[in-house]
């Protein structure tokens, strides 16, 4: 099994961060690529270089970076356009670090696939999807909103493939309210990256979701059951640790991969 994190999580200069990452013998990290130090604006062809080696010498691979931009995603016809050629970006970045994922929220899917928001995935998510693929690169969208088997109806109709599935298990339990086990059997052929994160769904105030992050295994993802299917179907990529919310970071991070470790070794994972 391999684990990683995504190093914003530690709330720290983000190469301090990637430093704590290899100090606690992570396989991996997932860093942000849409803001600060490590967004395409920022980050120069010497600086892209000197990032690979930076994390190749601490012994790290980077299992993905984080595109997500925020918003309603790729659903909102007003800024829908910006975001492709913003992602188009970070899909040039990664191929330059040598990262063939990138991940992202898509917006919410729609039940209904004759609402306008459905339409404007099924125009835009094309276009990034060719551009990735063409480079090598996959655009992996979280899961978490709307059920797996409304996210599966899309990718089946996009049918694109440079359009895959940033599994986590936590967002569908929180905002979804779906069993992630039974997810992960829907969505299977998709998954190619995953977080690994833990909560509650809370009840809705005023019609408005909410819910509870907590450290792993404290939540309702049920990880034994979550593992081995993820074991059972194939799935060989990283089990990326994110920690949005929480006092100690860090104490939350080092508790997870313990928690990962254990199960894995249970499961000859």
């Amino acid at each position: 099994m391999k684990i990683g994190v995504i190093p914003d999580c530690f709330r720290m200069p983000i190469k301090q961060a990637i430093r704590k990452a290899a100090e606690l013998n992570l396989d991996g990290i997932q860093p942000y690529a849409t803001r600060g130090d490590l967004s395409p604006e920022n980050l120069s062809r010497t600086g892209r270089d000197e990032l690979k080696k930076f994390v190749s010498d601490l012994g790290l691979e980077i299992s993905a970076i984080v595109g997500d931009f925020g918003g309603h995603g790729f659903t909102d016809s007003k800024t829908v356009d910006w975001r492709v050629e913003k992602t188009k970006k970070v899909i040039d970045l990664a191929v330059d670090i040598g990262v063939n994922i990138v991940t992202t929220h898509i917006g919410v899917v729609p039940e209904n696939t004759q609402a306008p928001e459905w339409k404007i995935l099924l125009q835009s998510l094309p276009e990034i999807g060719s551009y990735a693929y063409n480079k090598g690169v996959v655009l992996a969208t979280e899961t978490g909103p709307e059920p797996a088997e409304i996210l599966k109806k899309l990718l089946d109709e996009l049918n694109n493939p440079g359009i895959k599935v940033n599994y986590d298990p936590a967002n569908l339990v929180m905002v979804a309210g779906d069993d992630p086990v039974k997810g992960v059997l829907i969505l299977k052929d998709y998954i190619v990256h995953t977080h690994a994160k833990d909560g509650i769904k809370l009840p809705d105030e005023n019609g408005k979701k909410k819910w509870k992050e907590l450290p792993l295994g404290e939540g309702n993802v049920n990880f034994p059951e979550y593992l081995k299917t993820m074991k059972d179907v194939g799935y060989k990529g990283f089990f990326t640790i994110e920690r949005e919310v929480g006092d100690n970071p860090e104490a939350d991070i080092i508790k997870a991969m313990d928690f990962l470790r254990d199960l894995g070794r249970k499961l000859n994972y």
